[in-house]
């Protein structure tokens, strides 16, 4: 696998959530840069060396509602 991509949303109650696309991978920050540094953490943890993606591509989804 060459690349890894995470759906990143705004948590509600603040910071970042980011799930992986076709894998069973979860995690939060509080930041970008947290949020950042623990997805690494989980590829790491999640894949054996040698599977391990060399690419994570993070793809922030916004939802915005207005009065019509």
């Amino acid at each position: 696998m060459n690349e890894i991509i995470f759906l990143v949303e705004e948590d509600v109650e603040g910071g970042y959530n980011a799930k992986a696309l076709g894998e069973a991978i979860f995690t939060q920050g509080a930041d970008l840069e947290e949020l950042r540094s623990n997805i690494r953490d989980a590829v790491r943890c999640h894949f054996e060396p040698v599977a391990k993606p060399k690419m994570i591509r993070l793809h922030f989804v916004s939802e915005e509602v207005f009065v019509a």
